[in-house]
């Protein structure tokens, strides 16, 4: 974790005369009209207000999830002490804005990506301790505007279908069943670009207190045939499809929930789900096949009270693959999770993210950082766990854990849904991104063990 530090005087001692706290000042560089001045170049206006409109405003605002609006200097001011501290936890449990990847090993580009970088971090904590300064009114930006639940990270939708309500009582058990189906409305094949879900429910409040569904398995039937979507699970953006081998929702589709898991929050709640979906023009074909790779729960022995448990999880790639996506899944006493590719007796890391069980977030590699990972690629998920009271989201430390459903049980589960290429695809894909990204020969990259060659080595 870096640090930012103040200068310092290059000599020891102290300086208590007057010529010394001169001196002191011309050894540091600065006068104390520049002292001022630099405390108080970080403001609200120029600084901060841009920062929570692109990371932050989207959730902290009235009538969405957070428990706090961050629209204006006033609500800010009143909360900065809490938003230095949180944005400071980085990748790791409680961060916000809820992004957990490691910016110190694997890769780093990602679509939609509302992490903070270290300037803005250091910036906000500039800005706190210099004392919340609002700045020159000509230097805020123009507010942004929202609708209520109406907004969304897909931008508007060209599908809008709710899903039957369910009510839970403020005290319950969890419950695990069906949702009775709803009808798309849909009366021709559309391919679709991107998917969002959202949680609409009937009391106020933040994530955790508003909310009721853990997940929802989400499935289509009609038509021309049945869908698998993404997963909802609490805290999960919207999904974005990749271009080449987009799914299609035929006509006529109903939209089933063949599993869900409800649990209750402290207040009676009614809530549904309700989907939107982007779609692609029409006449657009999909030119790949795409895949969903979903591994992991193996055996899962955790001891109690007791940080760094690991859990190792190994997949061969049967064919080819272009890898869209990374989404781990875990449960209460996740912590963080690593993937690893090994060919050729190379092994990289990929991607290393923190988690916390509020958030399930998945992470959309950029186009030019998908890994491109030949058959026979072996891929290798470390899950780490932390029983210990350090770890808020265990109830009881005291206790084993094992494999199981419940969010008191565990999980270790990695989604890396992306394209299956055959050989001719593969060297297509390669040679492309060799071209866009201008590398020369021997020029390897990360997450693509053969982009270092002209013409691709026998695979066979």
């Amino acid at each position: 974790m870096s640090r930012i530090r103040s200068p310092r005087p290059a000599c020891a001692g102290k300086l208590d005369t007057p010529m010394g706290a001169l001196l002191t000042l011309i050894l540091v560089g600065i006068t104390p009209q520049a002292s001022a001045g630099q405390a108080n170049s970080v403001t609200f206006n120029k600084d901060i207000a841009p920062i929570l409109q692109r990371s932050c405003q989207n959730c902290h605002r009235p009538e969405s999830v957070a428990p706090m609006s961050l629209l204006t200097y006033q609500d800010a001011r009143r909360y900065a002490a809490r938003i230095k501290e949180r944005t400071q936890l980085r990748d790791k449990m409680g961060v916000m804005p809820p992004w957990f990847i490691e910016r110190d090993i694997g890769i780093q580009d990602f679509q939609n990506d509302i992490s903070l970088s270290e300037e803005e971090i250091a910036k906000i904590a500039t800005w706190v301790d210099s004392g919340t300064p609002e700045g020159n009114p000509a230097d805020l930006p123009a507010p942004l505007l929202f609708s209520a639940e109406d907004v969304w990270d897909i931008g508007t939708p060209d599908l809008i279908v709710d899903l039957p309500p369910f009510t839970m009582e403020a005290e319950a058990p969890d419950w695990w069943g069906m949702i009775p189906p709803a009808s798309s409305g849909l009366t021709e094949d559309r391919y679709v670009a991107a998917m969002e879900v959202k949680e609409i429910s009937d009391v106020e409040g933040g994530v955790g207190g508003k909310f009721i569904y853990h997940h929802a398995i989400i499935a289509s039937m009609g038509g021309r045939g049945a869908g698998q979507w993404p997963v909802h699970e609490v805290g999960r953006n919207a999904e974005v499809f990749d271009p080449l081998a987009s799914p299609l929702l035929a006509a006529g589709s109903q939209f089933l929930i063949p599993g869900v898991h409800m649990h209750s929050n402290g207040q009676r709640t009614t809530a549904y789900l309700r989907l939107g979906f982007k779609f692609h023009p029409e006449g657009y074909e999909p030119t790949r096949r795409s895949i969903n790779l979903v591994f992991g729960n193996g055996e899962v022995d955790l001891r109690p009270m007791q940080a760094g448990q690991e859990v190792h999880i190994y997949q061969t790639l049967e064919q080819n693959m272009k890898m869209t996506t990374f989404e781990p899944h875990m449960h209460a006493a996740g912590v963080r999770m690593c993937l690893e590719a090994i060919y050729g007796g190379r092994t990289e890391t990929l991607t290393c993210a923190g988690y916390d069980h509020n958030w399930v977030k998945v992470y959309n590699y950029a186009e030019d950082a998908q890994p491109l990972l030949p058959r026979g690629t072996l891929l290798h998920v470390t899950a780490y766990f932390d029983t210990t009271s350090d770890n808020k989201n265990v109830v009881d430390p005291r206790n084993w854990g094992g494999l199981g459903h419940r969010s008191i049980d565990n999980m270790a589960i990695v989604f890396t849904p992306g394209l299956v290429l055959n050989d001719e695809e593969f060297a297509e894909e390669v040679a492309k991104r060799r071209e866009r990204l201008g590398l020369a020969k021997g020029d390897g990259m990360l997450g693509c063990p053969l982009c270092g060659f002209e013409a691709l080595p026998n695979q066979r």
